[in-house]
């Protein structure tokens, strides 16, 4: 449960704080307008009604994504709510629901013209066609139904994969959604009875539409639509929004130099990049604009330089248009890339496991360790890294391999041989390979990476990896990172549960999973 707790507890946490948010708005409102004395004769029409209002937060992906769902699924509840309720104002006009109901729709303007009736439709010409585009309440809500339709299809992860652009400029139509949603409680389509002088008794009145006006307890009833709410649900963070844009927008026009241009096989090209006040911390990312691109695409590329540099890198692997056309503009220059999170300074002992290009996290994150370790950096907690790299194609191996030739060939100079311990695997290969490994077996180093390690064929056994980490470091802490697909980090989750002992003094296993 502690484990649990240390992993989940935070995004657990705020998720059931959202969702008590919008469960407690939903029932706040269905009662008030269900129980309101005010809405008595507005029920006699619809029955009953309901709506929720939606508090918009982005914390990360998943909560973003988490946070859409709930915008479909309560836009489509409100619009088909909608719907019935323009039917019943027609039918409630047509006055087949009753004398009461009949009477109520035919209530106009006062003498003054002040709009005092309860019933919408005005017109016994009148269809929901017309209504939906004759009204501003009506209007509005096809046009942001409209766009948010778009925004979803367009967020289809094939769309996102194959036609980025699309994806890109559909989803900014939330600009046309948000200022459409803004105007749409203008139309005041849900009325509410308004005290007159003398007050209206609806207990007294209901049962004789026909004295109303005629009786000093039942004078004509009048109604008024609510005021417009929703702006004050948006102004926040559209606020929020606009000043991060700002500051973004300021960053944009900061110089932004180039140190080093390095092409790496596999397609993968390293910027290291130099601009002025610029600080980092490890696991951090930046967004990254080629005007001769698109002047208006921002992508977000994690920096794989320590913090101890003086310089910032990214590594960009081709993954689409925007990056097949970023690699084509360099491909005439000679050119790193991480991820991984700060909390890895936090534990005595890290296991590391990156998965495919997933390892790019850690490029940032073991040269920051490697610094501040021969430095005896007296803030660093950790004292050994466990590392392992599952890949699929020899040559990914290559770009990464360079870094960890260095590290190995500085560790021995220093004798401190047993910091990094790190085990490569290639999940895949043909009987080339095989062939090649079997004669070149005696080596001193391995036939594809170069380095003393030799290479692992296949997928690490988790059982006695943890086993060989719980053995090794007795009473420890150990974090364990993944930056790789959710079926591996829920492999991963299992083990740190399984191995770790119940005893306090007893090593420890806590699971952090990194989204990338």
């Amino acid at each position: 449960m502690g484990n649990w707790i240390v992993n989940h507890g935070l995004d657990t946490f705020i998720l059931v704080v959202w969702m008590g948010i919008n469960i407690f708005l939903f029932v706040h409102f269905y009662l008030f307008y269900d129980l309101g004395p005010q809405f008595f004769y507005t029920r006699q029409l619809l029955g009953c009604c309901g709506r929720t209002m939606r508090k918009q937060l982005d914390k990360n992906l998943s909560f973003h994504k988490l946070v859409a769902y709930m915008i479909a699924l309560m836009t489509a509840v409100h619009t088909v709510a909608h719907l019935l309720n323009v039917e019943w104002f027609i039918n409630s006009r047509h006055g087949r629901y009753g004398f009461l109901a009949g009477n109520l729709s035919a209530l106009e303007d006062d003498e003054d013209d002040h709009e005092t009736f309860l019933n919408p439709v005005q017109s016994d010409s009148t269809t929901p066609t017309i209504f939906a585009f004759t009204t501003i309440a009506g209007l509005t809500g096809v046009v942001i139904t409209l766009a948010l339709i778009l925004i979803i299809t367009s967020s289809m992860e094939v769309i996102r994969r194959s036609y980025f652009e699309v994806f890109w400029y559909t989803h900014h139509l939330f600009i046309v959604f948000f200022a459409g949603l803004v105007f749409h409680g203008y139309g005041r389509i849900v009325r509410s009875q308004v005290t007159t002088d003398p007050p209206h008794n609806t207990t007294f009145c209901k049962d004789q539409p026909e004295n109303w006006g005629k009786i000093p307890e039942c004078p004509i009833p009048q109604f008024a639509g609510g005021f417009p709410q929703t702006w004050m649900w948006v102004i926040g963070p559209m606020v929020i929004y606009l000043c991060e844009r700002l500051l973004r927008f300021v960053r944009y026009l900061q110089t932004v130099r180039y140190k080093k241009i390095v092409m790496h096989p596999s397609k993968v090209l390293e910027l290291q990049l130099l601009k002025s006040g610029f600080k980092m911390d490890v696991g951090q990312y930046v967004f990254l604009n080629c005007p001769e691109i698109s002047e208006l695409e921002w992508h977000p590329f994690t920096m794989t330089s320590a913090p101890e540099e003086d310089f910032f890198t990214v590594h960009i692997r081709s993954a689409g248009d925007w990056t097949d056309r970023l690699i084509k503009m360099y491909t005439e220059y000679n050119g790193p890339f991480g991820t991984a999170s700060e909390d890895v300074f936090d534990y005595e002992v890290s296991m590391l496991v990156g998965a495919g290009i997933g390892v790019t996290p850690f490029a940032s994150i073991l040269k920051s360790i490697w610094y501040k370790f021969k430095d005896s950096n007296p803030k660093l907690r950790t004292r050994k890294i466990y590392f392992y790299w599952l890949c699929r194609e020899t040559h990914a191996f290559e770009w990464f391999a360079d870094l960890l030739q260095v590290l190995e060939k500085e560790m021995e100079e220093r004798g401190m041989r047993d910091f990094l311990i790190y085990k490569l695997y290639l999940t895949g290969w043909d009987h080339t390979h095989a062939a090649q490994v079997m004669v070149n077996f005696d080596k001193d180093t391995d036939v594809i990476t170069g380095l003393k390690q030799k290479t692992h064929y296949g997928r690490p056994n988790w059982d006695k990896e943890f086993e060989q980490v719980r053995h090794e470091n007795p009473s420890s802490v150990v974090g364990t990172f993944l930056c790789g697909p959710p079926a591996l980090a829920t492999d991963l989750e299992r083990r740190c549960v399984k191995y770790s002992d119940v005893d306090p003094r007893k090593t420890k296993f806590y699971f952090n999973k990194e989204n990338f």
